[in-house]
């Protein structure tokens, strides 16, 4: 076992369901393909990370997908909002004795395994490290104790996000890697040559 854990969060790819805000502008079956292109893209950087590592599902746990269950422990997330999700995912992996648990979305085109190694390391001497995302938010957060205040009183989906959680933060050390943007919606994927050129059929 390693001390480190990477989390996972995904939503089952179900049409109607994926990349709602991109779906309005390419529509349902594309945005869904989009997602799921994305899914393996995660997936092939997940492999790649020295950590052991969990999917947690939105829905329910699928048994014969893209995660192979000899790599990835499954899980379902639990609780009424994603602050509570997350939490429980955290402390789930502190429980078990991890020492350093870190949870990515799977929803990033340009995360890469190195990206993520390095935050593991960042939690040698910093107590918690994010990826701050464009919107707001964040596409990484990592810790090596629980934090459970950064989990509580968000507006989840909203650009105050990492704002409200660096003010919980004030008083731990905290590491913020390179900004990055996940994918929501159309104006994200357009500078990405391979995602347009695939499914939008922009050369």
């Amino acid at each position: 076992m390693s001390k480190n854990l990477l989390l996972i969060f995904t939503r089952n790819p179900e049409l109607g369901k994926a990349k709602t805000r991109l779906a309005k502008t390419v529509g349902d079956e594309t945005a869904l393909e989009i997602y799921k292109f994305l899914l393996q893209k995660t997936r092939d950087v997940s492999l790649q990370v020295n950590a052991d590592k969990a999917v947690y599902y939105s829905v329910k746990v699928r048994e014969n997908d893209i995660w192979d269950a000899k790599i990835y422990q499954k899980h379902q997330q639990f609780g009424e909002d994603l602050g509570i999700r997350m939490l429980n995912a955290f402390k789930n992996g502190f429980d078990l004795g991890y020492e350093k648990v870190m949870i990515i979305g799977s929803d990033l085109y340009n995360l890469s395994s190195e990206n993520i190694d390095n935050a593991f390391l960042q939690l040698d001497n910093n107590d918690v490290v994010i990826g701050p995302a464009e919107d707001g938010g964040y596409y990484l957060l990592g810790m090596n104790a629980l934090q459970e205040k950064v989990f509580k009183n968000k507006s989840w989906g909203t650009e105050t996000v990492r704002k409200d959680t660096l003010l919980d933060l004030k008083n731990k050390k905290v590491k913020l890697l390179a900004f990055k943007n996940d994918i929501d919606v159309y104006e994200d994927i357009i500078d990405i040559p391979e995602i347009m050129s695939k499914f939008i059929n922009v050369k």
